[in-house]
């Protein structure tokens, strides 16, 4: 088969090129290089430099006709969606139907969309969240994946496109770019090697549910071998505080340092968990890799990066 990554020099989008090479598939990739890095990808994938909005775009699914379609390629960072909301939206929205338009006459047949499970459901009601819960998104990024999965269904039921939309938890591992649109493990970790302090935003006892870079690339594959369609959250239902985070990392990079705290940022989401029940019962997924063994496998790829020739696992 097939297979055609949006996003796929990024962080998340380069492990499933990865997942879909072992699984024997030809892989392109599809990136305007604004985040994503070719150093990331494995020779074998052929990388196609464009923007997600561009006619070059378009024209690539039409030439190359993938049988899948991996659409990672976005506008993620929920501050900027706050601050530039029109950004936000022409990016995730009107860069999805481009590459939807593209599919439905190019005989693409799944899309496998990366959501979200933590900005599309707000302040939950109950924790981990079923993908029934409410979704009622409190930032413009959380309102355009919602938006996705809407035009999806939509797709669907007008033209027969079969799709998954797969609702992240908070992402993290190697290749994550610890700079612009970064998660909080990345951050921490180049700053522990590097030997600066660390700042947490309010007390630290905020919770999120981390889940392993690697084992969402294998959901995506998942995904494409099983019958199914609609919505799955991709995490690992179990929440931890930011605190604990920090010191799982530190332990891992071997520093004894303490954070700082700072003034929490206001409207920051207090907790985020997501149930992974769906994934295993129609997916047969569940991570394979827990907080601290991930903590350790993130800290030795960003000390490889700082200090290249030294083994890492």
């Amino acid at each position: 088969m097939k297979v055609l990554v949006t996003g796929g020099a990024g962080f998340i989008g380069s492990h499933v090129c990865d997942e879909f090479l072992r699984g024997g598939h030809e892989v392109i990739a599809l990136d305007d290089l604004s985040g994503g890095r070719k150093e990331n990808l494995d020779p074998r994938v052929r990388l196609a430099v464009h923007d997600i909005r561009s006619r070059e775009a378009s024209e690539l699914i039409k030439a190359e006709k993938p049988d899948v379609l991996c659409h990672l390629a976005a506008q993620m960072d929920v501050r900027r969606s706050v601050d530039d909301p029109g950004f936000d939206a022409d990016v995730n929205i009107r860069g999805m139907l481009n590459l939807l338009e593209a599919a439905r006459v190019s005989g693409v047949k799944k899309v496998i969309f990366s959501s979200t499970g933590g900005a599309i459901y707000g302040e939950q009601d109950v924790f981990p969240a079923p993908e029934s819960h409410a979704t009622r998104p409190v930032s413009p990024y959380g309102v355009s994946k919602a938006a996705g999965e809407l035009y999806l269904g939509y797709y669907k039921a007008q033209y027969g496109l079969p799709y998954v939309a797969l609702r992240y938890a908070n992402v993290y591992g190697p290749r994550q770019n610890p700079h612009g649109e970064a998660g909080v493990v990345a951050i921490f970790c180049q700053r522990l090697l590097s030997g600066q302090g660390c700042t947490i935003f309010g007390e630290g006892k905020q919770t999120r549910d981390f889940v392993f870079g690697p084992d969402v690339a294998r959901a995506n594959r998942l995904a494409f071998e099983k019958d199914y369609v609609g919505a799955i959250n991709i995490g690992t239902g179990v929440e931890t505080d930011i605190n604990r985070l920090y010191g799982l990392l530190a332990e891992a990079a071997g520093s004894s340092a303490p954070a700082a705290h700072a003034p929490g940022k206001p409207g920051e989401q207090l907790r985020s968990c997501i149930d992974n029940s769906l994934a295993k019962k129609v997916l047969g997924w569940e991570p394979t890799v827990d907080l601290r063994e991930g903590a350790r496998r993130t800290v030795a790829y960003f000390r490889e990066k700082a200090e290249p020739g030294r083994a890492h696992g």
